[in-house]
């Protein structure tokens, strides 16, 4: 029989409902959750207050499973304003733990409480004189007895059908390591501001960062003409800078009026004679405009409900800029 067939042969002899065994994995990992969750106390908040107050940094560390899992919770401690990075603790034998010192604190995550390379690096971080958190499943652990603070797991089951593969224990791991992370935050007066530093290039970050004077054309490339200016002059400055608006402005480059695409499309239907007029005979007098202070999802907003497509920007009473919507939406802000 070739290899093939054995193949064949062997899926057939484990088939399995794929429906059931897949709510099974469901069931048992929120059952571990809760689990968890119902076994929360002060040896929790103590450590939540611990990191609250460090001077240092935070420095969780990890192997295999819970190394993948170790690094996610530093990256989301530091998108929530918790100084914090991943040491992998086989760098950490190799002289990364240069990067620990006394002021700093250490959170290690195993959940047998014996990995061996978390367990070789525990003495020298005593010596370094960091504190050291240890968060296992083993209370009689090596981690947890060379803790200075713990929190150790209720027993559950893993999900896997030998109870073997770390599959609930990396997701209670996941979701303590959460809600260190989310009442840290709190307790900091984290707030949509800070996280849109953290995360400049986020669609959050760009609408709570980015002002209408960071995409505004200005200065050359600006569309506008003096008071007084005769159309036909007017129209070839509008389609150089083919922003689809022209703003008017006085000797003090106050803004007195725009004239748009759709203003020139108006004025043609009327046969006018664009030799003999001035911009001044068909601008929009006093038109809506924003400071060059304005977010620009702000500004999103009001051209949409104005139906407009573009809008003066002004600074201390003059003109500076002009900005569109497709310059908003080019830089990934939606409304």
């Amino acid at each position: 029989m070739n290899q093939t067939a054995i193949l064949s042969e062997s899926k057939i002899d484990h088939q399995i409902d794929i429906l059931t065994e897949s709510k099974y994995v469901f069931e048992t990992e929120i059952n571990a959750i809760n689990l968890v969750k119902d076994a929360l106390d002060e040896r929790f908040v103590r450590i939540v207050e611990l990191i609250s107050n460090c001077t240092g940094k935070v420095i969780v560390t990890g192997m295999g499973k819970p190394g993948h899992v170790s690094r996610k919770i530093a990256a989301t401690m530091a998108s929530l304003g918790t100084s914090a990075f991943f040491l992998h603790p086989a760098e950490a034998l190799h002289g990364d733990l240069g990067m620990i010192s006394a002021n700093d604190i250490v959170i290690a995550i195993s959940y047998s409480g014996e990995s061996e390379e978390i367990t070789k690096i525990l003495p020298n971080i005593k010596i370094i004189g960091a504190t050291l958190i240890g968060i296992s499943g083993n209370q009689n652990s090596s981690l947890i007895k060379y803790s200075d603070y713990s929190f150790v797991f209720p027993k559950f089951i893993e999900a896997c059908s030998m109870n073997l593969a770390p599959t609930s224990s990396t997701t209670v791991e996941m979701v303590l390591g959460d809600a260190l992370a989310v009442c840290l935050s709190k307790i900091y007066g984290f707030h949509e501001h800070n996280y849109a530093l953290y995360h400049p290039a986020g669609s959050l970050g760009k609408k709570l960062l980015i002002k209408v004077s960071d995409i505004m054309h200005k200065d050359e490339k600006n569309a506008e003409v003096k008071a007084g200016t005769k159309l036909k002059d007017a129209i070839v400055e509008m389609s150089a800078k083919a922003i689809g608006i022209i703003n008017i402005v006085n000797e003090n480059h106050e803004l007195l009026g725009v004239f748009t695409d759709g203003d020139l499309r108006r004025t043609f239907t009327r046969e006018v004679n664009v030799y003999d007029l001035s911009v001044d005979d068909v601008m929009a007098k006093s038109p809506l405009y924003i400071d060059s202070d304005m977010l620009a999802v702000d500004a999103l907003k009001i051209m949409k409900d104005n139906n407009i497509s573009a809008l003066p920007i002004i600074r201390n009473h003059k003109l500076v800029g002009t900005v569109r919507v497709n310059d908003i939406l080019g830089v990934g802000i939606f409304v």
